[in-house]
């Protein structure tokens, strides 16, 4: 992790892969989170970094990764690479994507449209937030190439969820992203003490001219109490009538409710806890990973999200069986360094992570990332 604080000292451990910020060198997805702090509105940036409660899963997401050790094989001829890899049949570059993540032009003027981008870009899958700040179709329509798929709640008006649904198979995303870990919102401490609001400029642009103005309780952009707690399984199947994409369900994190997501026809699970802002004191994302992925037994594709900082942890995510990572606030952090080209970068420096981990550990490819690469920590 990149600890250095002076100018100098970046400079002096600067890599060939840095990208540079009027003379600092960008070397690390810390670098760039601490530009994020110091550049955001502190409200903006409390928002991004907000976890539940006491943040303590928010917190070990980060830290499961470091208790995690690997065991390098030698000797295994690593002059060429190949970290390409397939979702859902369809082919990325390297097994990172971008996780949805709400209210990108906080972070930068053009927000999801410049995230879209970069991601079209660097050829991996962008999951687009139903809470975006662009609209499905401006988000198409400034990446017409990009391969997406759309993050989806269900609402108490299902026709609300059901008309998004259609909206988003009729341009063209390849799956639906059905979140299940929020019947209700987590308590954010710091947004409730920052009264946190969009700004008057901005707005939940899917749902446009839906919700009628009132004076009424806000949540997040929209009405407080749109979502339904009364989700639950037969939801998936409602789904399933209403649409032909793939469903995959995030949120996931108990073999028992990866059985039940087979069970019910889904084509993919996300294990998630939401970057910890939902349910304070459940497991690391990482350290939930394992289970699922033996319950599931390669009947549908595994990915997780939440932690990931560097390309080790990409390593290890995979090794532990997923078939791909999902990453949250470094993309709003490169957002806020230097939008699509931030996100670029971001995206790129934990490409080259990949890589050089693969070789040092001997893996040519991601075929040959294997549980019997890790070693977890007895600390």
């Amino acid at each position: 992790m990149c600890q250095e604080r002076s100018s100098a000292k970046r400079m002096n451990n600067c890599n060939r892969e840095g990208v540079c910020c009027g003379g600092m060198q960008m070397v690390c997805l810390t670098d760039f989170e601490e530009y994020a702090k110091e550049h955001l509105s502190k409200a903006t940036w409390d928002y991004y970094a907000a976890g539940a409660d006491e943040c303590c899963t928010r917190d070990d997401n980060l830290l499961a990764y470091k208790r995690i050790r690997l065991r390098p094989r030698i000797l295994r001829d690593v002059s060429v690479s190949d970290t390409r890899t397939t979702v859902q049949g369809t082919e990325i570059s390297f097994p990172v994507g971008i996780a949805p993540t709400a209210f990108h032009c906080l972070a930068w003027h053009e927000g999801e449209v410049a995230t879209a981008r970069a991601t079209e870009v660097l050829n991996t899958c962008y999951i687009t937030s139903t809470y975006s700040t662009c609209s499905v179709e401006e988000i198409v329509a400034a990446a017409p190439n990009g391969y997406r798929w759309f993050q989806l709640y269900v609402y108490r008006d299902r026709k609300l969820s059901e008309q998004m649904v259609h909206r988003v198979e009729a341009l063209g995303y390849k799956a639906l992203v059905l979140t299940v870990d929020v019947p209700y919102t987590g308590k954010r401490r710091n947004d409730i003490r920052n009264q946190f609001k969009l700004p008057p400029h901005l707005k939940v642009k899917n749902f446009d001219g839906v919700f009628q103005e009132t004076a009424g309780p806000e949540e997040y952009g929209i009405p407080a109490n749109t979502l339904d707690p009364s989700i639950s399984w037969k939801d998936v199947y409602w789904l399933q009538s209403i649409t032909r994409l793939p469903i995959i369900i995030k949120g996931i994190l108990t073999k028992e409710d990866a059985e039940l997501a087979v069970e019910h026809g889904v084509q993919g699970i996300i294990v998630s806890n939401h970057g910890g802002r939902q349910l304070d004191g459940g497991p690391a994302s990482i350290d939930a990973l394992p289970e699922i992925v033996d319950t599931v037994q390669g009947r549908v594709e595994v990915y997780v999200d939440g932690g990931i900082r560097t390309g080790s942890d990409v390593l290890k995510a995979l090794a532990l069986g997923a078939k791909c990572v999902f990453i949250g606030r470094p993309a709003v952090w490169g957002l806020a360094y230097k939008g699509e080209e931030g996100v670029r970068d971001v995206l790129q420096i934990l490409n080259d992570e990949f890589r050089l981990s693969m070789a040092l550990s001997g893996c040519r490819n991601v075929a040959e990332i294997n549980r019997n690469l890790i070693q977890f920590s007895k600390l």
